[in-house]
């Protein structure tokens, strides 16, 4: 074995990162024997090849293993070579080179390997359960997308080389097993047993899994003859209830929708406690963080238990759209990640359909509405060439945005005409590998529209349009004018001239007529006109609320709207809300003129529509949270627009309530609580606080929820420890987070640098510490404390929280909203380079420039 760079010339002929297509694999059986005591493991494995034409040398993929010996012999015959093993690191490559050169035809490559059960929550990693008496019981597990299959077997990493697996795994007999298949047999030697799992269908590598460790298991549950189970850490498997039944409602509702029935032969749901993402689609073996599958419906708040059913359909929905049919290369993973989101949203629409999931939706669009008007921002689809590049994919524009661009498309082309392009695009690539344009192909022959034509608008250029529409002299007709939104005019000096082909739905009150009339044109230039028969009472541009673009209403029609605001549908009252906040955000509107508009809000009864006003209110906070006479007017406006709400619902939930109106309680209480500085609020909320913890009350979960934000936000040490211990203690995942993300929400420094102080000690997960770190900084009493433990430790940041979600932590420098803490960081992170992770960063940073611009700008008299 050698440690060797290829020589310029090869590198000439070769991609860097990708593997040559003169040989791809066609089966892997791969045996793997893991040590949880030592954390290292060996193996070996025969990769079936096929050799394409003539050569002495293999590439494929491998990193942090030991390749001890590799040899190939011929389908059919006994006579084998051995190979010259030469390790690419910086590539992540391994070259075989043999003495004699490999016939085109098929080959059985043999390699036996060794590696490390590392701690870095990717490739094959260990993950520690806490037991009762205080000791750590192991789980070894893998996490693999984009590009760490290769940290546990060398293979063909590349999406495009799909093959079959058949793995063995040998392991100690107590533990449990689990890989994508069910199991083919399984022996026992002493205290050993060894599992071989049945041969998976043709997939891609990302997607392999396999677990062992001490596990609890749920019954199946039989879904269309496929068995549905959950495995859980030990103690947990009281909490598996709500996803198992999610789950399989969701499974059945796919293999209806889709037309194909589920490709694998079991499904298992597996929660582990370290993980870096919220879930990962491995046919047959999702894995998930706890918090995103064990849940206690009896405590949970609707928004973590949404969060559960959300994630869960999200996986089910790659079981076809990324795992039956998968993109060529990684510059098409947003198509499956913003696919599954869209199906998530279907999905739970039709089981919980009181959810009004596609309303709620809106928050979510609204983090990508924001990233996408930054200079910063990307194409949803661009190049990838380095593995790291590929792990920068997984933003808010590949999900929010891709979801959003794929529901403007559905709604525009219309729902069964979408279906049915799916299910063609998916039997036509079953198996196989597929480039974007494939989906567009397939939705445009059941639609007859030009789907290709307006989505590579979307996908390939960058931003979102704002739609200016003004009413004519006429009254008859409106005139519409797009043109690239942007939070910072200066960087829209800078940009290019950007033209979207924007499907534009319209709905009108015609003067003297009772019926609404609705309008549907495609603006492809920069501007046209929409004409009607009668003169126009109000328009709503942007109808139902699903176009991926911002609305600047003529201050005529703005008013006009204004006035019938319960004749507008919720998504539609939540766009015209967060277009003015956005307008306001750049300065072309004044923040005076927003934050009057707001109480034409007293008496909405829509959550969805408050979170826009209350996540605004919030943001005024944190921006002037120095200018005490500003805060003082931002707290009276606060109270003044909620409280009509809060008294109105009061603490107790009524009998046939619908979810929506629980969840505003609690946004009522909170933002009150926290954003106004309700003295009275905050007064309620401990007392009601004490009797639930006595067991005199019991709190509404979405009501206690409010409760700990509100008492931390005003709470001192004694309130400290009691969350402290209430984290440390939770009974579900879902509590432990509501405490420990309680632990960021308190205003006393010295508390707060004790919660960051936990980050680096173990005592937060280091899936959550990144998440906690940002709280702090976002929080306005914790900017200071929370910039200076992350510029003071951040050599040991980098050792300790796991390295694919660092830029979650680094949006916290986007509460920083302090000229002298701003300068501090551009310089910091000036000569700093994020590995795939770069273009997230700019963002933030972006956003911080945002934030001081709008300080600059605006003001609250």
């Amino acid at each position: 074995m050698s440690d060797q760079k290829p020589s310029q010339a090869t590198i000439a002929k070769e991609n860097a990162y990708r593997l040559p297509e003169t040989v791809s694999p066609i089966s892997y059986e791969i045996k793997l024997v893991p040590d949880l005591a030592s954390f290292k493991f060996s193996g070996s494995e025969t990769i079936t090849l096929s050799i394409h034409s003539a050569t002495n040398e293999i590439l494929f993929n491998a990193i942090d293993l030991q390749i001890e010996n590799a040899r190939i012999e011929q389908d059919g015959s006994e006579t084998s070579q051995t190979a010259i093993v030469k390790i690419e690191k910086e590539n992540e490559r391994v070259r075989l080179v043999f003495p004699s050169t490999l016939a085109a035809g098929t080959w059985h490559l043999k390699l036996d390997f060794s590696g490390e059960i590392n701690d870095k929550l990717r490739g094959f990693y260990r993950s520690a359960q806490a037991l009762k008496n205080g000791e750590k019981s192991w789980i070894a597990l893998t996490q693999f997308e984009a590009t760490d299959a290769r940290r546990a077997f060398p293979c063909f990493d590349e999406p495009s080389f799909k093959a079959t697996f058949q793995l063995t795994l040998c392991v100690d007999k107590d533990l449990t097993a689990l890989s994508n298949t069910s199991v083919e047999s399984e022996s026992i030697e002493g205290n050993k047993k060894t599992i071989t799992f049945a041969k998976t269908m043709k997939m891609s590598t990302y997607i392999v899994a396999f677990v062992v460790g001490h596990l609890e298991m749920s019954e199946a549950v039989m879904v269309d003859g496929i068995p549905m189970r959950i495995y859980a850490p030990l103690g947990k498997l009281h909490l598996t209830k709500f996803a198992l039944e999610i789950g399989a409602a969701a499974l059945a509702f796919f293999n209806k929708y889709y037309g194909i029935p589920y490709p694998g032969d079991k499904m298992d749901m597996i929660a582990v406690p370290d993980f870096a993402f919220g879930a990962m689609e491995n046919v047959g073996a999702i894995i998930y963080r706890e918090s995103a599958l064990l849940v206690d419906t009896e405590q949970a708040s609707h928004a973590e238990l949404e969060r559960v059913a959300d994630v869960v359909a999200h996986e089910l929905a790659h079981m076809w759209f990324g795992n039956l049919t998968t993109m060529k290369w990684w510059n098409g993973i947003w198509l499956n990640e913003a696919f599954a989101t869209f199906m998530e949203l279907v999905a739970v629409d039709n089981l919980r359909p009181n959810w009004k999931r596609w309303e709620s939706f809106g928050a979510s669009r609204a983090m990508a509405f924001a990233t996408d008007g930054l200079k910063a921002t990307r194409p949803i689809e661009f190049p990838v060439n380095a593995p790291e590049e590929a792990n920068g994919m997984f933003d808010v524009l590949t999900y929010e945005k891709g979801a959003s661009v794929l529901r403007m498309l559905e709604q525009f082309i219309g729902p069964d005409k979408f279906k049915s392009g799916v299910n063609s695009y998916l039997q036509k690539h079953k198996f196989a590998n597929t480039e974007t344009n494939d989906l567009w192909q397939a939705l445009e022959s059941a639609s007859g529209a030009p789907v290709q034509e307006i989505m590579n608008s979307w996908i390939f250029q960058e931003g979102y349009p704002m739609i200016s529409a003004s009413l004519d002299a006429d009254k008859k007709s409106v005139t519409l004018k797009q043109k690239r939104f942007y939070y910072l005019e200066s960087k829209a000096n800078d940009a290019a001239k950007v033209l979207y082909q924007v499907p534009v739905l319209m709905r009108a009150k015609l003067k003297g007529e009772s019926k609404l009339v609705e309008k549907t044109l495609l603006l492809k230039e920069d501007e046209t006109k929409a004409s009607f028969e009668k003169d126009l009472e109000w328009l709503v541009v942007n109808a139902g609320g699903s176009g991926f673009y911002r609305v600047n209403y003529s201050s005529e029609l703005l008013d006009s709207l204004k006035a019938v605001l319960p004749q507008l549908s919720a998504l539609e009252r939540f766009n015209l809300a967060s277009d003015l906040w956005a307008l306001t955000m750049n300065g072309t509107v004044k923040l005076n003129q927003f934050l009057q508009f707001t109480k034409l809000f007293k008496d909405e009864e829509d959550k969805n529509v408050w979170s826009v006003i209350a996540g605004a209110l919030q943001y005024c906070d944190r921006a002037f949270s120095s200018d005490k006479k500003a805060i003082e007017k931002l707290r009276a406006l606060t109270v003044e627009i909620l409280s009509p709400t809060y008294k109105r619902l009061g603490w107790e939930v009524k009998a046939k309530e619908s979810e929506l109106t629980k969840q505003l309680r609690g946004l009522a209480i909170s933002t009150l609580g926290t954003t106004g500085g309700d003295k009275d609020v905050s007064k309620e909320a401990a007392a009601r606080y004490d009797k639930h913890l006595s067991g005199e009350v019991q709190l509404a979960p979405d009501v206690l929820s409010a409760v700990v934000a509100v008492l931390a936000s005003s709470g001192e040490q004694k309130r400290y420890e009691q969350f402290e211990a209430s984290f440390k203690n939770g009974s579900s995942p879902q509590e432990q987070e509501r405490y420990m993300y309680a632990l960021g929400m308190f205003q006393d420094a010295a508390l707060l640098e004790k919660t960051l102080a936990k980050t680096l000690a173990g005592e937060v997960k280091g899936q959550n510490a990144p998440y906690l770190v940002r709280n702090i900084m976002l929080n306005p009493h914790g900017r200071i404390v929370g910039w200076h433990f992350v510029k003071s430790n951040w050599e040991q940041i980098n050792k300790t929280f796991p390295s694919l979600i660092m830029t979650r932590l680094v949006e916290g420098v986007t509460g920083l909203l302090d000229e002298s803490l701003a300068k501090e960081v551009f310089a910091f992170f000036e000569n700093y380079e994020f590995a795939g992770g770069q273009k997230t960063v700019d963002q933030h940073l972006e956003k911080l420039e945002v934030g001081l611009a709008f300080i600059a700008k605006q003001k609250i008299d």
